[in-house]
């Protein structure tokens, strides 16, 4: 099958759109509060270093949502979505007891 160059640079044009349109769509998601009843279960905080340490003793420092195994954004990223938080968005510096050290 032979693809032609125009039917190539349409499909790339498409891919292209529909990357840029999902990431716009990522960053327009709402950012975790903490008094959200999951983020309060899993006692985030969108700053680690306010983490209460005698509560969740897991806690360590340099732990953070940017070096998470859950985080889906670059570390660099201020806000990434993640999936303990369906269709919201933790801060990098955040923490949650749920936090699993990238590999």
């Amino acid at each position: 099958m032979k693809t032609s160059r125009r039917t190539f640079l349409i499909s790339t044009i498409g891919v292209a759109s529909s990357l840029a349109l999902s990431r716009q769509a990522f960053a327009d998601a709402p950012k975790v509060a903490e008094s959200d009843p999951t983020a309060q279960a899993l006692g985030y905080k969108e700053d680690a270093s306010k983490v209460d340490k005698a509560k969740f003793a897991k806690y360590a420092p340099g732990q953070d949502c940017g070096n998470c195994s859950f985080y889906q954004g670059k570390a660099s990223d201020p806000y990434a979505p993640c999936p303990m938080f369906a269709g919201k968005q933790v801060a990098a510096k955040g923490w949650c007891s749920a936090y699993n050290k990238k590999a």
